[in-house]
């Protein structure tokens, strides 16, 4: 049974990461350059990057656990807690702070896009924050990786 909850430890971590790093700087960007319709691209990069929100939280809860059961109180001393607190935080602002006031914004804008309306601007700075959040989650994700690795 330990070896089971030894690899789901490695596929949580799988999941989450790769999804990040897949979705953000692959699917993504080819959704821009090959659909015509902006609004589109947006639309389907949107729903992918709350889908991985999701899995972030699911797998970034099952691994805090993994590790507080496995470690106890001893996980407090390991740089993958700390990782993965910060990129738990991180993901949950995204989801829960900033993604709500871009949908609003959306909402606003209607019925043109929001691209095309008054809302544009703030729109940008948001999606810009949102951005900034994505990367710093997914160069977290990337030490985490390592820290996994290396058995921290």
């Amino acid at each position: 049974m330990r070896s089971l909850v030894d690899a789901l430890q490695a596929i949580a971590a799988t999941l989450w990461v790769g999804g990040l790093w897949v979705i953000g700087y692959l699917v993504a960007p080819v959704l821009f350059a090959r659909l015509d319709d902006r609004a589109l691209a947006g639309t389907i990069a949107g729903e992918l990057f709350t889908l991985m929100a999701w899995i972030g939280l699911a797998c970034g809860a099952y691994l805090l656990l993994f590790r507080l059961v496995r470690y106890g109180f001893r996980t407090l001393r390991q740089g993958v807690f700390w990782v993965l607190i910060l990129m738990l935080a991180l993901v949950a602002l995204g989801q829960y702070g900033v993604h709500p006031v871009l949908e609003a914004l959306k909402a606003e804008a209607l019925p043109k896009q929001v691209m095309e309306s008054l809302m544009r601007d703030r729109f940008v700075a948001w999606h810009g924050v949102s951005s900034a959040l994505y990367v710093v989650v997914s160069v977290l994700g990337a030490a985490l990786t390592i820290l996994l690795g290396k058995g921290r």
